[in-house]
């Protein structure tokens, strides 16, 4: 017996956006496609519900955001978004702050009013803190926080919430974590700095349930543990997209990579409005939880009356857990080269995606940009080629 009962061109290991987007793709093309899903849903971390007329994503807040606008007009190929800006808000210890870091977070902290003057209290801070780093380069992120903000705004803002998010001392945490550290000299809030930002209407679910749930050529099985059978699978099918552990797929034989997992706790609350915002940052190290999530702020949709939040708590991982952060530390970059190595040398007619399938942390544009790259190399389709605007049938 096969598993491969209806000649599929792939099977296709995860239903999230790399695997779904991949299908699509292939489906256009005029290739056939069984995904396989060990969860019980479709959508990997992006999988939104709905419940007392509220949009609730089961996986953390995702907001996309970004500068590609071929990703921009791709995604909204399949849901209408709306115009939501993350704006954060960050509690430490009941004093709040604005997120992220800007003239109102300055004002807030300090009291200063110009620019100028924020600059000068943030310098006066790095010198004291660090002196100038003696001509090095910050060697973790501690000291990479100060040379960015200052030790007030590190202290308060930035040490607890990353500490717990980690769950390692800031000393001991590489500095690229935040190289990128976002710092304004403007008022305003709003999170991301990218052209194009939303949420769509009505959630995420949807756009996956278009891509493939609706398609002919591609059948869907949740509840499938490709472990089960990965011999018969790998055997059976032509090409295989595999977006899990990488270090999975090769029996963990050149050592386990380390990730970080998070769980999550929703609350029905009888309340028009529970904490006024999208988002709450817990910045201190005390609160068990980095963040609240409110979801009617996200659109403004709710039964009446009715109101329903999220606590995010961060997690040490294990094989039990689900694998939400690669720590790309200098240990785990070898130990993910090692099997990198391996995928390519060995496996040709298995292709790695995802953030599993490459051990790194993706946005969800990232993503949807590398899955039509991957298709791009695939089929021979030019890199010029906007998939946003293909009539493929």
């Amino acid at each position: 017996m096969t598993l491969n009962d209806k000649n599929y061109d792939y099977l296709i290991v995860g239903a999230g956006p790399f695997g779904s987007i991949f299908a699509y793709e292939a489906a256009k093309r005029g290739k056939r496609s069984l995904i396989i899903e060990k969860r019980s849903h479709i959508a990997g971390n992006m999988y939104t519900h709905t419940e007392n007329g509220i949009t609730v994503h089961d996986f953390g807040a995702h907001i996309f955001h970004t500068d590609n606008k071929e990703v921009w007009d791709y995604i909204r190929q399949f849901a209408e978004f709306n115009g939501y800006q993350n704006q954060v808000v960050a509690n430490y210890k009941g004093d709040l702050y604005n997120l992220p870091f800007n003239m109102n977070t300055f004002y807030e902290m300090w009291g200063t009013k110009t620019p100028d003057e924020a600059k000068a209290k943030i310098e006066a801070q790095k010198e004291a803190a660090l002196g100038g780093l003696n001509g090095h380069a910050p060697r973790n992120l501690e000291e990479q926080a100060i040379s960015l903000i200052g030790t007030d705004i590190y202290e308060k803002l930035i040490k607890g919430y990353t500490e717990k998010q980690w769950g390692r001392k800031a000393t001991e945490l590489p500095a690229f974590i935040i190289k990128r550290l976002p710092v304004r000299f403007i008022y305003d809030n709003n999170y991301f700095n990218h052209r194009y930002q939303g949420i769509p209407v009505g959630g995420y679910t949807q756009i996956f349930e278009k891509m493939i749930l609706d398609n002919p050529l591609i059948d869907v099985q949740v509840n499938a543990d490709f472990f089960a059978h990965k011999d018969e699978y790998l055997a059976d099918f032509p090409r295989v997209l595999y977006t899990g552990m990488i270090d999975q797929f090769f029996d963990y034989k050149h050592g386990e990579l380390e990730y970080r997992s998070l769980r999550f706790e929703t609350e029905t609350i009888q309340s028009e409005n529970y904490q006024g915002n999208a988002v709450i940052n817990y910045t201190d190290a005390e609160t068990p939880y980095t963040r609240v999530m409110e979801w009617k702020h996200f659109d403004g949709l709710a039964d009446e009356g009715v109101t329903m939040i999220t606590r995010e708590y961060p997690q040490d991982w294990d094989r039990t857990k689900e694998a939400y952060y690669p720590v790309n530390d200098e240990k785990n970059t070898q130990i993910y080269k090692a099997y990198a190595k391996e995928a390519r040398s060995g496996n040709e007619n298995v292709i790695f995606g995802g953030r599993l399938g490459q051990y790194r942390y993706f946005d969800m544009d990232q993503v949807f940009n590398a899955a039509l790259n991957e298709v791009r190399h695939e089929f021979n389709i030019p890199a010029d080629f906007n998939f946003a605007h293909d009539e493929t049938k």
